[in-house]
C-alpha cells in the first residue's frame, strides 16, 4: 500500500530541526521527503558495515564527513568528505566506514517508500 502524500509546501530548514531516527548498529537517520525525491542524512559510527545491496531507486551520495570504503559493482573505492557517488537504479553497492564517524547525504528518486513504512 502506498502512503498518501499530502500537499507539499516549500521548506527552508537545517538538519538540527529534522527528527533523528535511531536505526540498528547506532546509525542515525534523518529524512526530508518531497513528492518525487528524498534526502537522507545518515550518521555512522566508525567501522560500521552496510550490507551490499541494490534497489530500483536512483541514488546520489555526498560524503559530508569521514572516510568509507564503498563497493560499487565489482570495484572498491575509498571516499572522503566532499566526494560524490552516483548509483543508477539496480547498481550493487555497500560501504564500510573506516576509523572515524561518517556522515553521508543520500538522495533518492523515486522516494524510498520502504524507509517510510518502518
Amino acid at each position: 500500500m502506498t502512503p498518501e502524500i499530502k500537499q507539499l509546501e516549500a521548506l527552508v530548514t537545517d538538519w538540527t530541526k529534522v527528527p533523528v531516527e535511531n536505526l540498528p548498529d547506532n546509525i542515525e537517520r534523518q529524512m526530508i521527503v518531497g513528492k518525487n525525491i528524498m534526502v537522507c542524512r545518515l550518521k555512522f559510527p566508525p567501522h560500521t558495515i552496510t550490507t551490499p545491496h541494490d534497489h530500483p531507486h536512483e541514488q546520489m551520495t555526498i560524503v559530508e564527513k569521514g572516510k568509507a570504503r564503498f563497493i560499487v559493482g565489482d570495484e572498491e573505492k575509498i571516499v572522503s568528505a566532499g566526494d560524490f557517488l552516483h548509483f543508477p537504479p539496480d547498481t550493487w553497492h555497500g560501504a564500510t566506514m573506516l576509523d572515524e564517524e561518517v556522515i553521508l547525504i543520500d538522495i533518492f528518486s523515486p522516494i524510498r517508500e520502504d524507509f517510510l513504512n518502518k
